[in-house]
């Protein structure tokens, strides 16, 4: 923290004589005051990509240098949420990721509103993307996932094909990876490269959703979480990617590998997930391919939530619902009142409380939220 150092009077140092208590007397003292300008340097998350243009509102970051996560535990985080000016069915969306107790930040978020237009229905692309034995596989999702379903959903003949569509852009996305892991320079500065100079022993999990005005698509790969808050109920739109799930400890004993129960389950005794973008070593009992749901949209619908298991280890669906909603319906009384800003803000202060209350629960792990408000709204 910044120390802001005062003037101190010796006691050498003759007394002013005192003037008597008149306006002009008290002027006078209160110019010879020195002012103290205390300035936030704060990182501010990058706008969100559109296909047009479009107002938008970003919230500054916190960011702290302090070690003692007991003072501070929010490390490195950044808010953002996008207004609709111009699209009536776009939803409010809040995001927080911090890098919590770990030494490095391994997540990534993706938020691209308006992602593309189809049948003449705007689609929403979300992701999170939780990195293991570095970030830079999490990173090269969050820069290129999102470009790979658009191209895929383009060539989709019929809503019917959702899962074959976004199976095959997690596939094309973990051959990229690949791609790029064998011819990555050793020049780079990637911490992973000073360990293994393959660089396959990185990997990361992918939480997507693409939100149209009718449906939501989730697809996940690994343990990172979409759960729906419908009418006040917690429904899990996708299931974690855990080694000792039966049917992946069946598949992967299929495969000829092993679950090795050392600090919980893991695929060879190492990686704590059955499925992942990246991690080369372990193919093929650690798999690219996503689960996929396809959820119809009803009235019913309050929001959407995408995490990393940095807040699932902790938090229960129930839970993480509970918390949105009150933040909603704050903000709906808020808006009856004439406060639009409160209103605006309620997916940001739902994704910040998420993150607090996650670190508040001893998570050890970075955590990303992205709260995605699925409102209907009234439009004249």
């Amino acid at each position: 923290m910044a120390g802001i150092c005062c003037g101190v009077v010796g006691e050498s140092e003759p007394a002013a004589p005192v003037d008597s208590v008149t306006r002009t007397s008290l002027k006078r003292r209160l110019d010879l005051l020195p002012s103290i300008k205390i300035v936030a340097k704060s990182a501010v998350a990058p706008p969100l990509e559109t296909r047009r243009k479009r107002q938008k509102r970003e919230t500054p970051s916190l960011v702290s240098t302090s070690p003692d996560l007991e003072s501070n535990s929010i490390s490195t985080s950044a808010t953002e949420e996008a207004e609709s000016s111009f699209f009536s069915d776009a939803p409010n969306i809040g995001t927080t990721s911090v890098c919590g107790r770990r030494r490095d930040m391994e997540d990534a978020v993706s938020l691209h509103p308006s992602l593309l237009r189809k049948n003449s229905e705007d689609l929403h692309f979300y992701g999170v993307f939780d990195g293991h034995g570095c970030s830079h596989v999490a990173e090269k999702c969050r820069e290129r996932l999102h470009e790979i379903v658009k191209h895929e959903v383009e060539a989709m003949a019929s809503d019917n094909e959702w899962k074959e569509t976004m199976a095959k852009s997690f596939q094309k996305m973990d051959r990229e990876v690949s791609q790029r892991d064998a011819s990555r320079s050793a020049k780079s500065s990637c911490r992973c490269e000073l360990q293994s100079p393959q660089c396959d022993a990185v990997g990361s999990t992918a939480v997507v959703s693409v939100v149209t005005p009718e449906k939501i698509v989730v697809s996940n790969c690994g343990d990172s979480r979409a759960v729906l808050c419908r009418n006040g109920l917690a429904i899990p739109l996708s299931s974690d990617h855990k080694p000792d799930r039966p049917d992946e400890l069946n598949r992967i004993q299929e495969a000829g590998g092993r679950v090795i129960y050392w600090d919980g389950a893991r695929v060879l005794g190492v990686l704590a997930m059955s499925r992942a973008i990246g991690d080369n070593y372990l193919k093929p009992y650690v798999i690219p391919d996503p689960e996929v749901t396809v959820t119809d949209r009803t009235e019913d619908d309050e929001c959407l939530i995408l995490a990393s298991d940095g807040l699932w280890d902790v938090v229960t669906n129930e839970m993480a619902c509970g918390v949105a909603r009150m933040c909603l319906k704050g903000a709906d009384v808020a808006e009856g009142g004439g406060d639009s800003d409160a209103a605006h803000n309620a997916c940001s202060d739902a994704a910040l409380l998420l993150t607090k209350l996650a670190l508040a629960r001893q998570s050890s792990d970075n955590v990303s939220v992205v709260v995605v408000d699925l409102r209907k709204r009234r439009n004249n």
